[in-house]
């Protein structure tokens, strides 16, 4: 289940609130970690799909953690709504046990796809509009996490992948945020397969190109299948 809300219009965004249940947080960056642009004039995007900033876009250290069940819905606030054409993703990974949430990097191959807003194909051409990607100009971004993901505490990592200016290789720009949260409930199911970020993507991966002709009648989001559980 994915929940797409309206946006207002505005060049660039972030994602500093959780929404659980469809409730969202009464404040930014609470649950969520502050990016490095949460107090800055950047536009907000990594574009380098090597960057350490792929895994949370870098930032602070976590502040608290939201409780959610498992089989909820789980999702985010998007500042200015999302800008630009492209998929919306949700990745997850366990804390270690032993391990701090607020400091936990979550390097390596430790991140599962989780949830996934992509092209709508209808066969035909697909285009730079809502008609093709339902993310777009939304304010509200989620998804439902598996009722048999197991208890325990995640990194939540969101990307808005805009497509706008990615004719060649390395034009993709990625809006990502990470939130903190503790699974309550879960199964015993085994999440994979497991990527890590960054190393998940490479910039010629064909769901980072978007060329403006001929149209494209196809698309797949980059990275492994979604865990459904």
């Amino acid at each position: 289940m994915l929940l797409l809300l309206a946006a207002s219009a505005h060049a660039h965004y972030k994602f500093p609130r959780l929404v659980v249940d469809g409730k969202p947080e009464a404040a930014d960056w609470v649950s969520v970690r502050k990016t490095k642009v949460s107090n800055s004039r950047d536009n907000g995007a990594v574009s380098d799909v090597n960057s350490a900033d792929m895994r949370c876009f870098g930032g602070s250290s976590g502040k608290a953690t939201s409780a959610v069940a498992a089989g909820a819905e789980l999702g985010f606030v998007v500042s200015s709504g999302i800008m630009h054409f492209g998929p919306c993703q949700f990745y997850m990974a366990r804390v270690p046990d032993g391990k701090d949430i607020d400091t936990w990097d979550a390097a390596g191959s430790v991140w599962f796809k989780a949830g996934s807003i992509s092209a709508v194909q209808t066969g035909g051409p697909l285009s730079g509009n809502e008609a093709t990607w339902p993310a777009y100009h939304k304010t509200q971004v989620a998804f439902k996490i598996p009722a048999a993901l197991p208890s325990g505490k995640y990194l939540v990592r969101v990307e808005s992948i805009a497509l706008h200016l990615a004719q060649n290789v390395g034009g993709a720009q990625f809006y990502i945020s990470c939130g903190q949260v503790d699974v309550m409930g879960g199964g015993s199911g085994v999440p994979g397969p497991l990527v890590a970020f960054p190393g998940a993507y490479k910039a010629s991966d064909p769901g980072l190109i978007w060329p403006n002709s001929p149209p494209r009648t196809s698309y797949t989001a980059p990275g492994p299948v979604v865990w459904e559980g």
